[in-house]
């Protein structure tokens, strides 16, 4: 979202009119403003798994609508639905008995590139599958979907610092294994 100030203050406002009057209508605004980046956010938990990532979406907005009087409004409306996602996401984990450690981050949405950035996005898939599932899940919040540390803390609850130090970590293992791209890179700019 271009200007997340601006994206904030319309969400408070819908928010607002959720909360005076119970209104569907602009709690529907408010689904149709994140509900794609809440079906990316399951989708790469669920490992590209796009049909059941689209029905836990439909779970998670259900859950949110019951639940919206818990919104206390300390984090943005995002952070609180990314949370409830993650959440959902946890107790469908549980009742599946998915391995954690287990697949990737899930498809990246596919956009039209070229061959060398398909390799490259590829390669980045790969090196995600490896990391912990702790450093891939902090990552996929505060890198992918742009919360920042204190914002993937709350989603994740997490404490501030263990979150620092799987990012960290995380992002030292990712560029470690990725730099032979950062060196053909450097030839090719040469």
């Amino acid at each position: 979202m271009a200007d997340s100030a601006a994206e904030a203050r319309i969400d408070q406002a819908l928010v607002a009119r959720v909360r005076l009057g119970n209104d569907p209508r602009a709690f529907e605004q408010l689904v149709r403003r994140h509900q794609g980046l809440v079906r990316a956010q399951l989708r790469r938990l669920l490992q590209g798994d796009h049909a059941a990532a689209d029905d836990l979406a439909q779970e998670v907005f259900l859950l949110a609508w019951q639940k919206f009087d818990q919104f206390r409004g300390d984090a943005r409306f995002s952070t609180w639905l990314y949370r409830v996602a993650y959440t959902c996401f946890l107790q469908t984990h549980r009742k599946k008995s998915w391995p954690a450690d287990e697949g990737g981050d899930g498809e990246l949405e596919a956009l039209p590139v070229p061959a060398r950035a398909i390799d490259l996005q590829l390669d980045l898939e790969r090196a995600m599958r490896r990391l912990s599932g702790a450093e891939r899940t902090v990552l996929l919040h505060c890198v992918q979907l742009g919360l920042s540390h204190e914002e993937a803390a709350y989603v994740l609850t997490m404490p501030l610092g263990t979150v620092k130090t799987h990012a960290t970590r995380g992002k030292a293992k990712l560029k470690t294994w990725l730099a032979a791209w950062h060196r053909i890179d450097a030839e090719q700019t040469s």
